[in-house]
């Protein structure tokens, strides 16, 4: 039976019409003329960013099972495939801001000249991906989503990259394809498995949570093993990241975007959604180890930064560092520490989102990216976008009042307290994890001030004269738009924790059920952000 919101609005039917006007606007846009290709762009972006705020409007938050739930049969014969889309609070958040990233993308893609009909009907056929995997239900129609947007990203890349386009866009094919086969085989291998006690077995998301579980020990970590690979490329991890720094260096600015604020978000969403909801045993037992990877990359990669002279290169492994608290949040088995995973996914999409943008700024003014070539003085020729450069690094660095801030120090606490850490046979590896983690934050403060001041401190390296613009009005509303978003989520950091903090909740409880805690260790983890 539909559930009715308002009379005027059949609930049931939000996700599908939302998951259809980016497939309407790809078709519109390559049938239409080149001239109004743009204009077709921000006015789709514009209704799907309504239409998500509508969405949000009408979620319930206390509610833990799907809303907005629609499903039908599609394929019966050989596999049983239906139509499936829901959302609970964590992927409704992912929903919002894919929406509001692909509007700031669109906008900022004034710059793109070239063949545009064919780049914005390939941004919108990415944004269909996006929202399918996010609100998809059905694990094969899960897994067709996030395979599709390998089509339209690799054609972005390859078509409107830079001087190695061809280099990077090959790589990050090859990569997330072969992500793509091990969920392929580690869905094969669940299914095939859960056929043998149940010949009606179901890729019903919803149902495997449940059954999935109770699986042989060794099966769940095959499994656990395939999807984890595949995530962690998309993530991306140590040692599966090397097609993330060259796709960012040769990706066009809003495409950078995207694929910081957007499709990093896929592997991390896929961690919890399925790693974590189907294989609780798996995570319960690996935990430690997962924590270890998520701090060797907070640190690793932000050690990297250190000494990269291209500014896409630093903001992409900086991408790498912060996807690392992610890594230790999902691993600390803690409610706390899950939130502040989840929040990490957003307060980064934003973020990364406006630095990409940012450096796209500076490259449009002086036509490189190398901070040896700018010299750095670029603050009195630039005062707006040094502003908003100054807000960016600060929030990637974690400065209270910040989202960046809420984010980590939520995971860092919750993973210092988790039923993990508090476990005497996790902790001789769990807790100093945590404090080696710890050693990122001053990393990531250094070489984001270090970047500001070359770029914007001291004496002009080069003489510029006067052609050096600073903000136009279109990059003012982008960068306002996202900075905004920041500084909201940094003081009001419950808009959205109050959506997902309950999923997150039920999510480890059922791995706190599997670890037989004391009732006194879980109720640690019970706070929320």
């Amino acid at each position: 039976m539909p559930l009715v919101a308002h009379p005027l609005i059949n609930q049931v039917s939000l996700l599908t019409i939302l998951l259809l006007l980016p497939l309407l606007g790809s078709l519109l846009i390559a049938l239409g003329s080149e001239k109004i290709a743009r204009k077709l762009a921000i006015g789709f972006s514009i209704v799907m960013f309504v239409l998500s705020l509508g969405i949000w409007a009408c979620f319930n938050q206390h509610m833990t099972s799907l809303q907005l739930e629609q499903k039908f049969n599609w394929i019966s014969q050989p596999l049983p495939v239906q139509y499936h889309v829901g959302i609970d609070g964590i992927s409704l958040c992912l929903i919002l801001l894919t929406t509001f990233i692909v509007l700031m993308s669109v906008m900022a893609s004034s710059t793109i000249k070239m063949r545009p009909k064919l780049y914005y009907s390939l941004v919108m056929l990415l944004t269909l991906s996006l929202l399918g995997v996010f609100m998809s239900m059905d694990l094969l129609q899960f897994f067709a989503f996030y395979e599709l947007e390998l089509i339209p990203m690799y054609f972005l890349i390859a078509v409107w990259g830079g001087p190695r386009k061809d280099y990077a866009a090959m790589k990050f094919l090859l990569y997330t394809f072969l992500g793509g086969i091990f969920m392929l085989a580690a869905i094969i291998f669940t299914y095939v498995h859960l056929l043998h006690d149940d010949p009606s077995s179901t890729f019903n998301m919803v149902t495997l949570a449940q059954r999935c579980p109770l699986l042989p020990r060794l099966v769940q970590a095959f499994a656990f093993f395939g999807f984890f690979i595949a995530f962690i490329i998309k993530l991306p991890s140590f040692p599966l990241h090397t097609w993330l720094p060259d796709a960012h260096v040769e990706a066009p600015t809003p495409i950078s975007m995207i694929l910081a604020g957007l499709l990093l978000k896929m592997g991390s969403y896929g961690l919890v959604r399925i790693c974590l909801s189907f294989f609780p045993n798996a995570v319960a037992e690996y935990g430690q180890w997962i924590m270890l990877l998520g701090a060797f990359n907070i640190v690793w990669a932000a050690i990297a930064c250190l000494v990269q002279q291209d500014m896409k290169r630093i903001i992409a492994l900086s991408s790498v560092s912060h996807m690392g608290f992610v890594l230790l949040g999902i691993g600390a088995i803690s409610a706390l520490a899950l939130q502040g995973a989840i929040f990490q996914m957003i307060s980064h999409g934003i973020i990364s989102a406006l630095l990409f943008f940012l450096v796209g700024a500076v490259y449009e003014r002086c036509h490189t990216r190398d901070i040896k070539e700018i010299g750095g003085g670029l603050a009195k020729h630039m005062p707006v976008l040094f502003c908003f450069w100054m807000l960016a690094c600060l929030a990637n660095l974690g400065l209270p009042g910040l989202s960046g801030f809420v984010a980590e120090t939520a995971v860092y606490y919750g993973s210092y307290t988790s039923l993990m850490v508090l476990s005497a046979v996790k902790a001789a590896v769990a807790q100093p994890v945590v404090i080696f983690a710890t050693f990122g934050c001053v990393l990531t403060a250094a070489y984001m001030l270090w970047l500001l001041k070359r770029l914007f401190f001291g004496p002009e390296g080069k003489s510029w004269g006067d052609h050096l613009a600073d903000a136009t009005t279109n990059e003012k509303i982008i960068a306002w738009s996202l900075s905004t978003a920041i500084l909201v989520l940094g003081i009001f950091p419950f808009l959205l924790a109050s959506q997902f903090s309950n999923s997150a909740n039920v999510i480890t409880g059922l791995l706190s059920s599997r670890m037989n805690f004391s009732p006194a260790n879980i109720n640690i983890n019970r706070s929320g952000i």
